[in-house]
């Protein structure tokens, strides 16, 4: 826990004002979403359905999660291959969660709708260094992505069929490149460069022989080498 009586400047602020200042940095990214979001809806359609397609981005609301079930499935993985593939991408928000914790103010279901709002983006926004955060601008920075990131997926769904192939667009670049972001934003470390190197490796040596769904699975396994330390 925080020291109450060494509380940093930003926690003085009125949460109005802390609210409105995570909004404005999170609406140009919750336009990048929208588009990303498009993507999706035009790719999980045709392999999950509409509804179930926009009610996955309406509960799961995790980019990464969705886009790794949704290329599982599309490769013939099973049901529970995709599932497992979307929990190990979103394990990462417990270190995110924990690291938030102390700074978390409120009554129980004010706390639990603050740490619904836990998102890469917004919970990167939200830190003032030092293991500080501000978990009121962390909610407004993630109240605009909800929104565009369900609105999105419903006109991927919907438009799909007017928009055609998402590569006319560039669409198709936006599931790589999101991933390859998240890959750049974490590799930062020698231990997280080498786990992605022997995830990478992994994945091409079983592709060829391990059912689909497997070898991201396996792959996983990888980031056992970045919980070792000096």
């Amino acid at each position: 826990m925080h020291d109450a009586a060494a509380a940093p400047e930003f926690l003085s602020r009125e949460p109005r004002e802390r609210f409105r200042g995570g909004l404005a940095v999170g609406t140009p990214l919750a336009f990048a979403g929208f588009l990303l979001a498009i993507s999706f809806g035009i790719t999980a359609e045709p392999i999950m359905g509409p509804w179930a397609t926009i009610a996955f981005s309406a509960i799961v609301f995790a980019g990464a999660a969705q886009f790794a079930a949704t290329a599982v499935l599309a490769a013939s993985g099973s049901v529970v291959a995709a599932v497992v593939a979307g929990v190990l991408l979103n394990l990462r928000f417990l270190p995110m969660s924990v690291a938030i914790a102390p700074w978390v103010r409120g009554r129980l279901a004010w706390r639990a709708l603050q740490g619904q709002a836990i998102v890469d983006a917004s919970w990167a926004l939200a830190s003032h260094g030092g293991g500080r955060f501000d978990p009121i601008r962390m909610v407004g920075a993630t109240a605009p992505a909800y929104p565009t990131w369900v609105g999105g997926t419903v006109v991927g769904v919907l438009a799909g069929d007017l928009l055609g192939d998402p590569r006319t667009y560039g669409l198709d670049a936006i599931f790589p490149a999101f991933f390859l972001a998240l890959l750049m934003n974490e590799a930062g470390s020698g231990p997280s460069r080498l786990a992605a190197a022997a995830g990478a490796l992994i994945a091409l040596t079983l592709v060829p022989v391990a059912p689909p769904g497997v070898p991201i699975l396996a792959a996983s396994a990888a980031a056992l080498v970045a919980l070792r330390r000096p």
